[in-house]
């Protein structure tokens, strides 16, 4: 099994091509699509650059693996769904982070909260047969309640979940969020694998300004986590984490991204003047008031 990663600097999101070189089965793990917040535009640009390297190794790429519904960069998905015909798959508590955004956006009853903009929901313990390659799922939700982390061979893909040692863990403060949720998917379930196990992660923000790092061991993990390691308790991350995230501002590309990212990666269907908006909540993080009009 060889693992290619692609790293798009403008939001620090790792998207994996795992493939064997074999039977050049492959999926694809957190594509991006590209989004300009200031043109309000998107554009292909990593996903062209993803499938040159499928072309050139004459990868069949069967799924298009969502670790969640993404908060900072826009899901490539759907784009993949049409260019390569993959499945675009997500764990199934997709429907409540769903039904929560539907309300925040105003999307109306017509907008499905079932999961159907997905091929494919998915729980715990299950596994996604992609050929040659074999595909298992963890659920570790704390970012989101829908986060989920795929085992493949001896590797596994933690979304936001867990980060490479010396940045630590996603935030937890989005709704639904839990620090205590996610403390369980790491302490008690991600460190329940083997200490070799690979560990390949959703970003990296390269603190310091270091070299870019996306890879590290469940071993190293436990040891080293600046946020969870093994000795750490529940009280402990909770407090670091809830301590954190009251400091971190909202990702730059919140809105535009949860708001594509509930429905499977898909553009918003296209007004009566041919043209497709998304909608922005003012002061959604602190409520309007007559001073504010």
């Amino acid at each position: 099994m060889k693992v290619h990663a692609l790293f798009d600097p403008a939001t620090y999101t790792l998207t994996y091509v795992v493939y064997d070189e074999a039977t050049r089965d492959a999926v694809v793990i957190d594509p991006v699509l590209d989004y300009d917040a200031g043109a309000a535009a998107t554009s292909t640009t990593s996903l062209d650059a993803l499938g040159a390297f499928v072309a050139q190794h004459g990868l069949r790429v069967h799924f298009a693996l969502e670790t969640h519904a993404h908060a900072d960069h826009v899901s490539g998905g759907a784009v993949l769904r049409k260019r390569l015909g993959a499945q675009v798959i997500v764990g199934a508590r997709i429907t409540e982070v769903q039904r929560t955004f539907r309300g925040v956006f105003d999307l109306g009853d017509a907008f499905a909260i079932d999961g159907s903009q997905f091929d494919r929901l998915v729980t715990e313990g299950e596994r996604l047969e992609a050929g040659s390659l074999s595909v298992g799922v963890l659920e570790t939700p704390g970012h989101t309640p829908a986060c989920v982390s795929f085992l493949i061979g001896d590797a596994v893909f933690t979304g936001d979940a867990l980060f490479v040692e010396d940045y630590g863990t996603g935030r937890c403060d989005f709704p639904a969020g839990s620090a205590s949720a996610l403390y369980t998917s790491v302490h008690e379930r991600l460190y329940a694998l083997p200490d070799e196990t690979r560990v390949f992660v959703g970003h990296d923000y390269q603190p310091g300004g270091r070299e870019l790092r996306f890879e590290t061991t469940i071993g190293a993990s436990r040891a080293h986590n600046v946020h969870i390691r093994q000795d750490t308790s529940r009280a402990q991350f909770v407090h670091l984490r809830e301590s954190r995230d009251a400091t971190l501002a909202p990702p730059r590309l919140l809105f535009p991204s949860v708001q594509l990212n509930v429905n499977g990666g898909r553009l918003p269907p296209a007004h009566a003047n041919g043209r497709r908006y998304l909608s922005v909540p003012l002061n959604l993080f602190r409520p309007a008031t007559e001073d504010d009009v």
